[in-house]
């Protein structure tokens, strides 16, 4: 799903989570903000997340560990804070 380059803003929705058999979300350069969903750990079957240059906060959801076929994750440009969950190791 590629939706970059808008002028896209608002959060994340939790319903995000339901897309599970989505593979690549680009999301990039928007004006997407809030937290990045506890939801996304369902999207077991998501290769590459690219969620840069928003205005994403908070801290990363541990769920994100259960993305288990992730290659690419990338927040930079964001205010994300905090320490990377523990859970990131279980990615392979």
């Amino acid at each position: 799903l590629y939706l970059y380059d808008n002028a896209l803003s608002g959060t994340l929705p939790t319903e995000v989570g339901n897309m599970s058999a989505l593979t690549a979300l680009w999301l990039y350069n928007n004006a997407v903000s809030g937290t990045l969903p506890s939801e996304v750990g369902n999207l077991s079957a998501m290769k590459v997340l690219y969620l840069y240059d928003n205005a994403l906060s908070g801290t990363l959801p541990t769920e994100v560990g259960n993305m288990s076929a992730l290659t690419a994750l990338w927040l930079y440009n964001n205010a994300v804070s905090g320490t990377l969950p523990s859970e990131v190791g279980n990615l392979s």
